[in-house]
């Protein structure tokens, strides 16, 4: 099983390298807003514990979402492997599901970090915004407050997984073609 962390600032291109990387390696997107809102609509116990957080508008607690993952690999003992993509967001994140990969015995291979610069990266969430009317992508304010927290709570992450050697850096500009082939050779190293 080949499990890999897609890791980067917004609009790095994660989400796009996973449709990719699923196709090719058969592998299984695993996306915490996608996991939330699956629950949430078969009103599982779990789903009703992230709605008490998400309507007091508080980030869903850590243990939830681990418990969301867990269910996730549970049902689908048979997987090549996951693509973490969004998750985890900070060192206790990262810790965490560790823990539960360990136990499970289906820890990370990789952390595959997508790098694009600061101007790149605005640029790419304006078009999106654009392209697929995201409103949380149209004002430059919250863009960079984006990327700000970003680079305060997330970036920390890196260190985590650099100190464990499985972290590895991809430059995230040129085609998507040519990114993915760029993860595609780590991914086979």
């Amino acid at each position: 099983m080949k499990n890999i962390i897609l890791f980067g600032a917004p609009g790095c291109g994660k989400g796009t390298q996973a449709s990719k990387l699923v196709e090719r390696y058969s592998l299984i997107h695993t996306s915490t807003g996608d996991l939330l809102r699956a629950e949430i609509k078969n009103k599982t116990e779990l789903g009703r514990k992230a709605q008490v957080f998400m309507k007091k508008g508080e980030l869903v607690a850590d243990e939830v979402v681990i418990g969301m993952i867990n269910n996730k690999i549970n049902n689908n003992k048979t997987a090549k492997g996951f693509i973490f993509d969004g998750f985890p967001r900070t060192v206790k994140q990262a810790i965490a599901l560790d823990k539960l990969l360990e136990k499970l015995e289906k820890p990370i291979v990789k952390t595959l970090m997508i790098k694009v610069k600061e101007e790149e990266l605005t640029r790419r969430l304006k078009n999106r915004a654009i392209e697929q009317n995201r409103p949380d992508d149209q004002n430059e304010e919250v863009i960079q407050n984006r990327i700000k927290i970003y680079l305060e709570k997330t970036l920390p992450v890196a260190d985590y997984y650099t100190k464990q050697n499985k972290l590895v850096e991809i430059k995230g500009e040129g085609t998507v073609d040519d990114i993915f082939e760029r993860i595609s050779k780590q991914l086979l190293s």
